[in-house]
């Protein structure tokens, strides 16, 4: 009995392949921004002012709030890296497959 199961295959590795991309554009743009948001703030003086605006707010840090950009960049890491891990299954399962479909052929 033979069937054609390439469409599907094809379809797997594309999307896996897609995922692994779209993860690795996310997890660069994340890491960057955080990267040039900690350079920024380097000097003593930044340090001190940011420390000083901080005390300054705490009552406003208290009221409830959306989240940060750093906030946002750090999720955006953790869901970035799962969908790459997720992608890279894909592309594992997809693997084993053509592998397994090779050898009943053979």
């Amino acid at each position: 009995m033979a069937f054609d199961v390439s469409n599907n295959i094809n379809s797997a590795i594309i999307s896996g392949t897609l995922g692994l991309n779209r993860a690795q554009q996310g997890i660069t743009e994340a890491s960057l921004n955080i990267a040039q948001r900690n350079a920024q703030a380097q000097t003593p003086q930044d340090l001190l002012t940011n420390a000083a605006t901080q005390q300054i707010g705490q009552v406003n840090q208290l009221l409830p709030q959306g989240g940060d950009s750093l906030t946002n960049d750090l999720i955006s890491l953790q869901i970035n890296s799962r969908n790459a891990l997720a992608s890279g299954k894909v592309l594992e399962v997809v693997n084993d497959t053509v592998g397994r479909i090779i050898d009943e052929l053979a």
